[in-house]
């Protein structure tokens, strides 16, 4: 077989969530350059346009639909819009996540670990209720959950969020269970430090910066486009025997031992 061909999705159709910026706005420009048709998506349409224009001046085809994975309604009108422009759906990749509390697990409030669950766990539950049904009609499909090195080792001052990640690769394992007669594989993406404004308090703290570079053996934060060559993998044809699976790309800090941080509190 063609390798070049693996990992062509000329025909396929993808949902990103969290698309506006960030990780997500680098894997749909990555998925839109292999050929799939993208539809963006985020909270907050004028970002999304910003992204879809991009794709198009790039010759790519995208649709920007806003939408938060927080609400059940929003997420099935996010899939029937899709199916609608496109024809159906064929890959969804779940990004969108929230951390608003940063500090000792037991001083967040309920309120935060309610939102933090809403966000991260359910919200990814709710895409894959939504878009497997269309997968099926298709004759398969990709799910591909980014969830983070957190989600594997505790990360100081952000508990609830490593919780939360945790949650995702158990969900990841049991979807993959589930779906896997159905011919849809669901897989993980697991990032380390990436340099995105979400983590800006990571990398532009300096104390934190600089203890976290020294648990990192390549010794850097990493960029979106780190990521992407993962993501497509997992999008194509050339990760069909693979599902259930977690993708560590954390530049060597899983490998170096326990997380410490300086947060400086």
């Amino acid at each position: 077989m063609d390798s070049r061909a693996q990992f062509d999705l000329t025909g396929k159709v993808a949902i990103v969530t969290g698309a506006s910026r960030g990780i997500g706005e680098a894997i749909a420009m990555a998925f839109a350059e292999a050929g799939a048709r993208v539809v963006v998506s985020s909270r907050k349409q004028a970002a999304l346009d910003a992204v879809a224009a991009k794709i198009q001046e790039r010759g790519g085809e995208a649709l920007a639909v806003a939408a938060h994975t927080g609400d059940s309604d929003a997420v099935n009108a996010l899939v029937a819009r899709t199916v609608e422009h496109f024809g159906g759906v064929d890959i969804a990749v779940n990004n969108a996540a929230t951390n608003p509390h940063f500090g000792p697990l037991l001083t967040a409030d309920e309120g935060q670990w309610q939102k933090i669950l809403d966000v991260n766990v359910m919200g990814y539950f709710r895409v894959a209720r939504a878009a497997v049904p269309e997968m099926q009609k298709r004759g398969g499909g990709k799910i591909i959950n980014v969830a983070s090195i957190a989600g594997l080792r505790p990360l100081p001052a952000m508990g609830v969020y490593s919780v939360s990640k945790a949650a995702v690769l158990m969900l990841t394992q049991s979807l993959a269970q589930e779906l896997g007669p159905h011919n849809i594989q669901v897989n993980a993406i697991a990032p380390g430090m990436i340099k995105t404004r979400f983590s800006r308090v990571l990398w532009q703290t300096e104390s934190i910066a600089r203890s976290i570079r020294a648990v990192t053996p390549v010794g850097r934060f990493g960029e979106v486009d780190d990521l992407t060559g993962a993501a497509l993998y997992l999008a194509s044809s050339a990760s069909d025997f693979m599902t259930g699976a977690v993708m560590l790309i954390d530049g060597g800090m899983n490998v170096a031992g326990a997380i410490t941080v300086n947060t400086g509190r």
